[in-house]
């Protein structure tokens, strides 16, 4: 399959290349192919190299519990199914870009319509062959150059060699004295802490405020942070300024962080797979001393909940949780007590083996049947002191692949594991701190924002946690807005929670923040009517008007389209909404470009109008040809002024004018079992408006809804690289398909008053010596580390993928932080802040002890997803499945210290052979099975841009059995009872023809009766007298005055509330059409094109064996 259309991640094919998720640092490619420069070569783990899979034989493994199925082909040497070609080892990664991505963006700073970003000066390097992958290093893997970063935005701006990220900072004038090793000497302990009074954050209660004009009397402090430098033009990439750029900061386009000096050093190479990375030569200094001062370095104890309470989650979300929640308690630090900084190498290199934790446990998964938990996975708690543990930030908000961070790149290729980060920035919390403050205190060196991780050397210096500077402690952050009192910056909301909001001080911004803009772009074509659609959609909008987030500057605007584009007049003074139709959509223009978007609050009454009466304006067309290309220009040039939100509805293939498409999909090659084609777009035009529109601060929404194909691995490019999101109901029809219309107008009801950030941008820093290197999500990267953000919404998530540079030999825990700088609905400008602390070891079955199954699963996705992309279908399915092959195997040979037989691994990756075979019967990546193509690229989108409690849904659905169930053990909320049923596996054999089930798949929910079901829940539950009188195509529960049905509607009701969308529930038959997609979510069981997860562990072991 051809990869022109994605040279690069973000290449058009045509020359110019974009950087967008996920992407490799240009900083990187500079460097000619080969051994890395200056670097001791050690070869990395790479999947990529060729090893034979054969057929697993099950000769030596029929004892035990499990017995191989009846005699037949399948065990006993049964070839591989068309699904499983066992043939060469791909990575999960990126393919080799034959041009190096482009990090200089349109970024939100001078309105100019781009049609591409400016090319990127650095040459090429050379093509890669198909026969470098397999003699000598990879010549895709490059190491990243020591020293500067080039910034690709502004060359002027890179920072000095002796202000990079990367590089020691000498110890502050007069810190307490350090051994040789950086470690501190004797006698320097801390004195205890005094416990701050208990305190709790209300969501609702106003910010914390400055202090007052004249605070108490006080030491003489420092002089507070320097002012922002002046903006240079250039840093944007355009010399003129029709729009002033967000940010005031020269430094790799850093529109996150004003200040003076560069952010993350130079990135890592693409794939989790490369070299150490260790300079020959003179050795590196390390950081500087870890010194203790005469002043508390730990902050105090974790005062803010930042999850409802756990009562109130869904199993999964909750059991993810547990371990973070705490309420408003203070807590005492003992004496000497260990700050991050100041925690004991054997404390922090602990080794795991000393008791072997329930982690490391063997379990030979051959022999353990029942391997599912009752209840749902929990994430892994970081092996970090009890102080640190409660003030770090929640596994819903950031969670890492691995919570024991290894301390070499080389220790990390052993584990045969992927390192990265799972990210869900502007989840909805229930609480969340908000600070109000003319001075955000940042680190001077690597703009790090001040966090519960850093030591206070005394009171008026602190030392970053990511690059170890010292700074000075500015005069207002002496004062606490909590308690009142002064001279106790530890005690501050910022050093106290992990997770904190600002309101942003005037240098933050250039210009007065965007209002909220919201323009609908409505398909009106023949076959948009006939759906039905139009009416759901104004009926939701004039429902939810008065919900729409923003202020008293809200404006909101309507195009709608077949063949020609229709605009709408709402000017206040007219009586009634005027149409304008342009007609000639080779050339769009603007009728009248004053009067199209227009205030809400002082046009309502016209915009109500105008709902009303759309549906049956076009109610009698028989257009039915679609020029969705020409509509989205005419909407890119209405909204390149302000920025805002386009929330675009289609029905049908566009067919018409610039972006026309042609129907690429062959229905009779839907069940193939070769490689799938056309998973990449046919043309760039939607992927190039995307970037324009990202450049303006416009994010775009599409909502396609539609029984037939419509090509959404080309039009999801509009979304993808605007940070909008894809919203898809497969066969919908008002009439017809009455569980699709609940779900369109449940979703609409969350997009239209869901909270909204705008004109957004996030950087993700860590501690030096670590490094990102591939993004995974919606977004746009405005340079290296920088995600370009128009819209940011509460259900987005992100990954990324991260690799070790240097080693962190002399490093006990290192940390991640996150920040999301954007504009909220009421015009405040806002930066949350995330950050995550874990420790780092030296040993390899510490490694494994800290392995988030889940979140490991859930990169793979994201990682297989692209390798689907770039590659094909079929090297991502090997490189999965080589995933579980390696790290398997290099447990077995190097953590395990008894060699035993059986396919062993330890207890916290029990679960991952499952997930993989999961994974590899998903949707997105199954093969053998019919599949729309359509259908295909929207589970592909879900598993890149759900966060990870709802990806694992859709990855492994939840089964329930619902005809027994009871209080015991329910929760009660709201004085509602909800029943906690256990969960069981997969497998036809868990069913039963008396009872009644539920698969929970996260955009589905699939309530299956059995034939002999028992008459108490037919009556009780459903309604109906027997079996028989089941309705074919009944998708709602009936409210019943029984206690069956009051159980059973509540816990499918709280099941949906978990989750950001509306499942739609089918209750199915035996005979019912819907039948096989419940049955094609029974993972463990064998299909005509995949193996049984009984067979897919033989063949594991087979290949460890080998």
């Amino acid at each position: 399959m051809s990869t022109a259309g994605f040279n690069s991640q973000n290449g058009t094919g045509t020359g110019q290349t974009y950087t967008n998720g996920p992407s490799q640092n240009p900083v990187a490619l500079q460097q000619p192919p080969g051994v890395g420069y200056g670097m001791n070569h050690q070869p990395a783990y790479n999947p990529m190299q060729t090893k034979v899979l054969g057929p697993p034989s099950p000769a030596l493994y029929a004892s035990g519990p499990y017995q191989p199925v009846p005699p037949g082909p399948q065990l006993g040497s049964y070839p591989p199914p068309p699904a499983q070609p066992l043939l060469t080892r791909p990575p999960i990664g990126v393919l080799p870009s034959h041009t190096p991505p482009q990090s200089a963006s349109p970024g939100p700073g001078p309105r100019q319509a781009q049609a591409t970003p400016p090319a990127q000066a650095t040459p090429p390097p050379p093509a890669v062959t198909s026969t470098s992958y397999y003699t000598g290093p990879p010549a895709w893997q490059y190491a990243a150059p020591r020293g500067p970063a080039p910034n690709h935005v502004n060359p002027a701006a890179a920072a000095p060699p002796h202000m990079s990220h990367g590089s020691a900072q000498p110890p502050g004038p007069g810190a307490p004295p350090t051994s040789i090793h950086g470690y501190p000497q004797p006698g320097t302990a801390p004195p205890p802490m005094n416990p701050p009074p208990p305190h709790t954050y209300q969501p609702n209660r106003p910010a914390y405020g400055p202090p007052p004009t004249a605070p108490p009397a006080g030491p003489p402090g420092a002089t507070g942070t320097p002012p922002p430098p002046k903006v240079d033009a250039q840093s944007w990439g355009a010399a003129s300024s029709a729009r002033p750029p967000t940010e005031p900061d020269t430094q790799e386009g850093d529109v996150e962080c004003p200040g003076d000096v560069a952010g993350n050093g130079p990135q890592a190479p693409n794939s989790y797979n490369h070299v150490d990375n260790r300079m020959a030569g003179a050795a590196q200094p390390g950081p500087p001393g870890r010194h203790l001062g005469h002043y508390p370095s730990l902050p105090p104890g974790y005062q803010n909940t930042l999850a409802p309470p756990p009562s109130s989650l869904h199993p999964a979300l909750q059991a993810a949780t547990q371990p973070y929640i705490q309420g408003p308690q203070p807590y005492q630090q003992q004496p000497g007590g260990p700050g991050p900084d100041q925690l004991s190498p054997s404390m922090a290199a602990m080794s795991l083996q000393s008791g072997t934790p329930e982690a490391l446990r063997v379990v030979n998964l051959l022999q353990e049947r029942n391997l599912l938990p009752p209840a749902p996975v929990p994430a892994p708690t970081p092996c970090l002191t009890q102080d640190l543990q409660k003030l770090n930030c929640s596994p819903e908000v950031f969670r890492c692949t691995l919570t024991s961070i290894p301390q070499t790149q080389s220790l990390l290729n052993k584990a045969k594991l992927p390192l990265g980060l799972l990210l869900h920035p502007f989840k909805d919390l229930s609480q969340l701190p908000v600070v109000t403050s003319s001075t955000i205190v940042r680190c001077r060196s690597c703009r790090t924002y001040i966090n519960p991780f850093v030591s206070f050397l005394d009171q008026r210096r602190w030392k970053c946690n990511l690059c170890y500077r010292v700074n000075d402690v500015p005069e207002e952050f002496m004062y606490n807005p909590v308690s009142r009192s002064y001279g106790e910056p530890h005690k501050r909301p910022e050093v106290q929670n992990a997770t904190i909001e600002f309101i942003a001080p005037s240098e933050y911004m250039l210009r007065p923040p965007q209002p909220a803009v919201y323009l609908f772009v409505l398909d009106v074509s023949h076959n948009a009517v006939e759906t039905g659609y139009l009416s759901v959609f104004c009926q939701s909008l004039l429902d939810n008007i008065n919900a729409l987030p923003g202020d008293s500057r809200t404006k909101v605007g309507f195009i709608t389209f077949d063949s020609t584009i229709h605009f709408y007049n709402l000017q206040e003074g007219l009586s009634q909404p005027q149409m304008l139709i342009v007609s000639d959509i080779e050339d769009i223009f603007l009728p009248t470009p004053d009067s199209l978007l227009v205030n809400l609050n002082e046009c309502k009454e016209l915009v109500q109008d105008l709902l009303k009466s759309l549906p049956n304006l076009f109610e009698k067309t028989m257009e039915t040809q679609s020029a969705l290309g020409s509509a989205l220009q005419a909407a890119f040039k209405l909204l390149s002024p302000t920025g805002g939100r386009m929330s675009v509805f289609q029905t049908q293939l566009p067919n018409l004018g610039v972006g026309a498409l042609q129907s690429r999909e062959d229905p009779n090659q839907r069940a193939s079992a070769k490689d799938v084609q056309h998973l990449s777009p046919a043309t760039d035009f939607y992927k190039k408006l995307a970037l324009d529109c990202s450049g303006q601060q416009v994010a775009v929404d599409l909502f396609l809804l539609s029984a037939q194909y419509c090509d959404l691995a080309s039009l999801g490019c509009i979304s993808r690289f605007s940070a909008g999101s894809v919203y898809y109901y497969p066969s919908y029809h008002h009439q017809h398909n009455p569980a699709q219309v609940e779900r369109f107008q449940r979703d609409l009801k969350r997009y239209l008053t869901r909270k909204i950030g705008f004109e957004a941008v996030m950087r993700i820093r860590c501690t030096k010596g670590l490094s990102i290197h591939t993004f995974h999500g919606n977004f746009f990267v405005r340079s290296t580390d920088l995600l370009s953000l128009p819209n940011v919404n509460p259900d987005a998530g992100f990954a990324v993928q991260m690799s070790i540079e240097e080693n962190l030999d002399d490093m006990q825990v290192v940390s991640f932080q996150a920040a999301l700088l954007y504009t909220s609905s009421k015009g405040e400008r806002r930066i949350r802040v995330h950050t995550m602390c874990l420790p780092v070891v030296s040993s390899l079955s510490d490694v494994f002890a800290g392995a988030d199954v889940q979140a490991v699963t859930g990169l793979l996705a994201c990682m297989a997803v692209d390798r689907s992309v770039t590659s094909s279908l079929s090297d991502a399915r090997d490189a999965m499945t080589n995933a579980a092959i390696d790290s398997l195997s290099s447990y077995r040979q190097s953590a395990l210290t008894i060699q035993q037989p059986g396919l062993l691994a330890p207890a916290c990756l029990r679960l991952f052979p499952l997930y993989i075979l999961a994974l590899l019967k998903q949707k997105a990546f199954r093969t053998g099975t019919s599949t729309r193509l359509d259908e295909r690229v929207f589970a592909m989108y879900q598993l890149k841009y759900q966060p990870l409690a709802f990806a694992m849904l859709m990855i492994h659905p939840a089964l329930y059995r619902l005809d027994d169930l009871s209080d015991e053990g329910a929760l009660n909320i709201n004085e509602r009872t909800i029943p906690q049923p256990r969960v069981l596996q997969l497998s036809v054999e868990k069913l039963s023809r008396e009872g009644a089930f539920l698969m929970d798949a996260g955009l589905v929910m699939y309530l299956w009766i059995g034939r002999n079901c028992h008459q108490n829940f037919l009556s009780q539950v459903l309604g109906v007298s027997s079996y028989a009188a089941v309705p074919e195509k009944l998708c709602l529960l009936p409210e019943l005055d029984t206690a069956e049905s009051q159980r059973t509607r509540a816990l499918v009701s709280w099941l949906r509330d978990q989750r950001p969308f509306f499942p739609s529930l089918h209750i199915i038959r035996d005979e019912s059409q819907l039948k096989p997609h419940f049955m094609q979510n029974m993972i463990e069981d064998r299909t005509e094109s995949a193996l049984s997860y009984y067979e897919f562990l033989l063949h594991l072991q087979q290949q460890i064996s080998k």
